[in-house]
C-alpha cells in the first residue's frame, strides 16, 4: 500500500492541517481523507499543490508499505 506521511511534513514544516488546505485549495475533510490513507486516488496537480505548498518532492510524502 502507498501511505501518504502529510503529517510528518506538517511538523517538519510547523503548519496546521487548515493552513494546508487553504494554500492548496482542498477541504479539510480530503486532506485528513488523504492522512488517513482513505483517498483511492490523488491527482498529481493536487500532490504538485501539496509539495509546493510543503517545499518538498512527492518522496517526502509517498511511502510504499507491503500489504500484510
Amino acid at each position: 500500500m502507498i501511505v501518504i506521511n502529510i503529517d510528518v511534513m506538517l511538523a517538519k514544516r510547523k503548519m496546521s492541517v487548515t493552513e494546508l488546505a487553504g494554500q492548496v485549495g482542498i477541504t479539510l475533510a480530503n486532506i485528513s481523507i488523504l492522512k488517513n490513507g482513505k483517498a483511492k486516488a490523488v491527482k498529481l496537480e493536487t500532490l504538485n499543490k501539496i509539495c509546493r505548498a510543503l517545499d518538498c518532492q512527492p518522496g517526502d510524502l509517498l511511502e510504499y508499505r507491503p500489504d500484510e
